[in-house]
C-alpha cells in the first residue's frame, strides 16, 4: 500500500481553483504533514483514468478536487472499493462539500484530510453511472446542454452564455410525456422536469437545495405539476416563503429506486451538473453506504452517516 496520497485536480474547475495552484497545494499538504501528489487532469475521462490508477496503488485515501462534476467523477471509480474520499471544494457551488459539513478555505479543507475521518454515505446511480447530489432529465440538462454550445460555439463567458440559454428555452418551455414506476406505483405526468437526488432536498425555506442526511437509504423524486412557462418561477418563489406543501404543486415519492421512460429511445441526462446522452428507460437506484467519505470529526452526528475507521 502507498502512503503518498494522490490528488486529482481538475484543472478547468471555477473560480476557487483559479486562487490555488498546484504547487500551493503542495504546500498545503506538507504544512498538514500529509505526503501528496498532484495529479492534473483536463477532463472527465482523464479524471477517471487518474483514479482507476490511483486505486491500483491502494492509498489510504484519494483526493478530488474540483466543482461538483470532478468529485462526482472520482467518486464514481472509488464507490465501492472502501478507499476513503477525499474532498477539496474548488469548484464555484461545491453542493456536496457542503452538505458533509466541509469547511469553504482550502487550507482548512486540506487540513481535514489529516484530522477527519471517514464516513459512509451513500451515492445514487442511473444506468449504472454514480451521482452523489442529483439527476435530472428536461429543462435542466437542456438549459446546461445550450450554455455549453454558446460557450464553445460563440465564445461567450459562462454566465453570459446561461442567461442566453435560459431565454431560448422560457421561449420554448419544452415538455415532456413521462412514465414513473417505483415498487408500489406507476404514473404518468407531463412535466417540463423530472429531478431525482441523492437522500431528501430541503424544499423550501432558507435551507432550500440541502440535505440533513446522505445515509437515509433512498432517492427523493421531484416531479413539477404546473404546465404554463413560469410555473416553475411561481414554485420557486413559493419554496423561497416556505409555502411548497401543496400537493398541486408537484409530486414527491422517496423511493430506494425507480425508473423513467419517456416516448424517445434516448434523452439527455443532467449527472452532478454534467450532462450527457442516454438511452431510456432510466434505471435509477440507491446503493446505501457504498462511499466512504473523510468529513471534519464534528460532521459525523450532522451528515446522519455512520463513521468507520479510517
Amino acid at each position: 500500500m502507498s502512503r503518498e496520497i494522490p490528488v486529482i485536480v481538475n484543472a478547468r474547475a471555477g473560480a476557487a481553483s483559479s486562487e490555488v495552484s498546484c504547487a500551493r497545494l503542495l504546500e498545503l499538504f506538507r504544512a498538514a504533514g500529509l505526503e501528496a501528489e498532484i495529479l492534473e487532469a483536463k477532463d472527465g475521462d482523464q479524471i477517471a483514468e487518474l483514479a482507476r490508477d490511483a486505486i491500483a496503488r491502494r492509498p489510504p485515501m484519494i483526493v478530488a478536487g474540483g466543482g461538483d462534476g470532478t468529485i462526482s467523477a472520482v467518486a464514481g471509480v472509488v464507490t465501492g472499493t472502501g478507499i476513503p474520499l477525499g474532498v477539496l471544494p474548488l469548484g464555484t457551488l461545491n453542493h456536496f462539500a457542503r452538505d458533509l459539513g466541509l469547511p469553504d478555505d482550502i487550507e482548512s479543507a486540506v487540513g481535514v484530510l489529516k484530522t477527519g475521518h471517514a464516513i459512509e454515505v451513500d451515492v445514487g446511480e442511473v444506468n449504472g453511472r454514480v451521482f452523489l447530489n442529483n439527476s435530472s432529465i428536461g429543462l435542466y440538462p437542456q438549459l446546461v446542454h445550450q450554455r455549453e454550445r454558446q460557450q464553445q460555439r460563440l465564445g461567450r463567458g459562462k454566465w453570459h452564455a446561461l442567461l442566453r440559454a435560459s431565454l431560448t428555452l422560457l421561449h420554448r418551455y419544452p415538455m415532456m410525456n413521462v412514465r414513473v414506476r417505483t415498487g408500489e406505483k406507476e404514473f404518468v405526468r407531463r412535466t417540463p422536469l423530472v429531478f431525482v437526488g441523492n437522500n431528501a432536498y430541503a424544499m423550501s425555506g432558507l435551507n432550500i437545495g440541502t440535505r440533513a442526511r446522505l445515509d437515509s437509504g433512498v432517492l427523493s423524486v421531484y416531479i413539477p405539476h404546473r404546465a404554463g412557462r413560469f410555473g416553475l418561477f411561481r414554485i420557486a418563489l413559493r419554496a423561497l416563503f416556505g409555502q411548497l406543501d401543496r400537493v398541486d404543486d408537484f409530486d414527491a415519492l422517496q423511493t430506494p429506486s425507480v425508473q423513467i421512460d419517456t416516448p424517445r429511445k434516448h434523452t439527455r441526462v443532467a449527472v452532478d451538473g454534467e450532462t450527457a446522452g442516454a438511452v431510456t428507460p432510466l434505471d435509477y437506484r440507491i446503493r446505501p453506504g457504498a462511499l466512504r467519505v473523510i468529513v471534519p470529526q464534528t460532521a459525523g452526528a450532522d451528515a446522519g452517516a455512520k463513521a468507520t475507521g479510517a
